[in-house]
């Protein structure tokens, strides 16, 4: 016997009118307008670096998520981690046939298996400053490795999550420092503009950054200038851990959020990213302080396009400035590393040799170092290297150079 399939109930009549009315209500549109905090979540997500938004209750934490993942176009999967056990991130155990040739796995939540198969989306952990320490603890490795159990998330799963201040958040928790220094940290306020002209139906549309593939090579270059040349010259910004617990549970400078730092500035780069957006990414990465210092560094250094440099190296002239003269050998051979060939790695040597030139041999001498490194052995010694062979031969960078 057949058993016929259950049919939706019926809407009550009184209540038809009434799901009419929220279905328009429901009914939305966007426009272009300018929206610095969007473009900051959108600038982090696209380089994949893990953000978290800070914002009171109830202005719109969430529903930016949504928003983002439809402009996106990927599946949203939200987690609410305060109503979670450890064991929802770390996994459940699943005992084998035989666990002691086979181990025993741990099982992850239906919510992981979906984005794995799926095989991209956004990964969004809401309520978290509501997660007491040991749920945070698990989510560690969530958020840095990307395992969920015994289950590795894509590479191309994004992980976003919003927070409460711990004075209004529901049984509030400062975050740990290891889990805090895992984000990007962005505040998330209102616009009360643009509240009221949301309530007329009609919201600000996501600017998504789009990575311009010809623009990649020099971006990295000049990121990695910017990031090496500014901690050159401010070493104690590398490690600074707050005192206070508060400010331990925002972002601070480590070596892990200036690589976050480092991948930000690059895809901003890139993509042609606003000037407030970044700024907000780059504070949200690396603290406040830190991120203040080198948004200065910033707009004072204004480095000369690397490759452009490598294509014709007798046209250019070294900056005056002893911190952009060390950011811009950075950037050159970080230039010459994302396309070793022969003739543009002879072109950095013909720029190294403008530091000597110009009597600042020691502001090039580890960019020297650097370079030397990536010579195939095959390569001659040119000509430029004459000012720096004492110095590679004794560090051993130059093996078999004749």
């Amino acid at each position: 016997m057949t058993i016929p399939a259950a049919s939706a109930p019926a809407v009550p009549a009184a209540l038809a009118a009434a799901d009419a009315l929220n279905a328009r209500l429901d009914t939305t549109r966007t426009e272009p307008a300018a929206s610095p905090q969007l473009e900051a979540l959108a600038l982090a997500v696209t380089a994949n670096q893990p953000v978290l938004l800070w914002g009171e209750p109830g202005i719109g934490k969430s529903a930016g998520l949504r928003q983002l993942a439809d402009a996106l176009g990927v599946h949203l999967e939200t987690v609410v981690a305060s109503v979670h056990e450890p064991s929802d991130f770390a996994g459940l155990p699943v005992v084998g046939d035989d666990p002691a040739a086979s181990g025993v796995p741990m099982a992850p939540p239906d919510w992981a298996v979906r984005l794995a198969r799926t095989g991209h989306g956004l990964l969004f952990f809401d309520e978290l400053s509501s997660a007491p320490p040991a749920v945070q603890a698990a989510l560690l490795r969530v958020v840095l490795e990307r395992r969920v159990g015994s289950l590795a998330l894509p590479p191309s799963v994004r992980i976003v999550a919003a927070a409460n201040p711990p004075a209004s958040a529901a049984d509030g928790w400062h975050l740990s420092p290891p889990l805090a220094n895992r984000f990007v940290h962005l505040d998330w306020t209102h616009d009360p503009r643009t509240v009221a002209r949301g309530m007329t139906g009609t919201w600000p549309e996501t600017a998504l950054p789009t990575v311009a593939p010809g623009r990649v090579p020099g971006a990295v270059a000049r990121a990695r200038g910017v990031v090496g040349g500014f901690l050159t010259a401010r070493p104690g910004l590398a490690h600074h851990l707050p005192k206070d617990a508060e400010s331990r549970g925002r972002a601070w400078p480590s070596p892990r959020t200036w690589e976050m730092a480092l991948r930000l500035l690059a895809t901003g780069y890139a993509a042609g990213a606003g000037r407030e957006a970044l700024a907000a990414a780059l504070t949200g990465a690396v603290g406040e302080a830190a991120g203040l210092e080198l948004l200065s560094y910033l707009e004072n250094l204004d480095l000369p396009d690397p490759d452009r440099v490598l294509a014709d190296p007798a046209a250019f002239a070294l900056p005056e400035r002893g911190d952009r003269q060390l950011a811009f050998l950075i950037a050159v051979v970080a230039a010459v590393q994302s396309e070793p060939t022969r003739p543009r790695w002879e072109a950095g040597w013909e720029v190294l040799a403008k530091a000597v030139d110009a009597g600042v041999p020691d502001v090039a001498a580890r960019a020297a170092r650097d370079l030397a490194a990536l010579r195939a052995p095959d390569w001659p010694v040119p000509p430029g290297i004459d000012a720096f062979l004492e110095l590679l031969q004794l560090a051993g960078a130059l093996p078999g150079a004749r």
